[in-house]
């Protein structure tokens, strides 16, 4: 992959994670399975042909991307310790570690070290690249100006932003915000810190949905998959009734006969 190895700690990199997907979202032990618990009736993993490990009936499930799913989807729920349990004894990091690095050093606003590790996580498409560094270095621009420092910011613009050639016309934009007065007031707000740090958190998000699934889990990916199954089945059914709209995870959907009218009253 290049740049910052992989062979940090399991541990370490689970606490990483968790500190990152806890400021972007808003636990207890583990215990050992015993004898003929429900762990015994779950499909057991099966090895697919292409010699990746699968999970599921059919055989076309992958595991990793099975695990790395359902942990996004504990810590994107808030249960911060059960992902990080779910990270160490799958031995399926959400992330890489040269990942987990390019997200704290986006929250902490470290930009030029963020576009410098953002080269190092092995993206093949330069344009996603440069696409993803407009992306910081807006933020880098947007937090100068916060700062006051018009003349940073007016040298980020021209040596930075501008030469990666990405959206001309957001560039002149950009370069309207430098003049504008409201940049020149000296009232500053109370919650600006706050403010600031949740627009990184916003930008963390635009970059999850911009950079590929293999390198960052999209956001609410479990949901989507199940959500999708539900409307599958509720389309599929023949007999469904549009004001019965209760549908449950435990069981497959089906409406009898009874949903529609089949006798006379008058």
């Amino acid at each position: 992959m290049g740049g910052v190895e992989d062979d940090e700690p399991a541990s370490k990199r689970m606490k990483l994670s968790s500190e990152e997907l806890r400021r972007l979202s808003n636990g207890s032990t583990i215990k050992e399975p015993v004898a003929g618990s429900s762990r015994d009736l779950m499909a057991r993993p099966l090895q697919s042909e292409g010699g990746e490990e699968v999970v599921g009936s059919k055989g076309v499930i992958k595991k990793v991307e099975f695990v790395r799913i359902i942990a996004k989807a504990l810590y994107s729920l808030g249960y911060i310790k059960s992902g990080a349990h779910l990270e160490e004894e799958s031995g399926i990091p959400l992330h890489s570690s040269v990942v987990n690095v390019f997200m704290r050093q986006i929250l902490e606003g470290n930009w030029d070290e963020s576009v410098v590790t953002l080269r190092n996580i092995g993206l093949t498409d330069e344009r996603t690249v440069k696409s993803a560094s407009f992306l910081i270095l807006e933020q880098k621009f947007f937090e100068l100006l916060d700062e006051e420092k018009a003349m940073d910011a007016l040298n980020t613009l021209r040596t930075e932003i501008a030469p990666l050639g990405v959206n001309d016309s957001r560039v002149r934009e950009l370069s309207s915000y430098i003049v504008s007065p409201s940049y020149c007031s000296p009232t500053r707000s109370l919650k600006q810190d706050t403010v600031r740090a949740r627009s990184r958190s916003k930008l963390l998000e635009e970059l999850q949905k911009l950079l590929p699934a293999t390198v960052m889990v999209p956001e609410g990916r479990l949901e989507h998959l199940v959500e999708q199954a539900l409307v599958l089945q509720r389309d599929a059914c023949m007999f469904h009734n549009s004001l019965d709209k209760e549908m449950s995870l435990y069981s497959d959907h089906q409406c009898g006969r009874d949903q529609i009218p089949s006798q006379a009253l008058q």
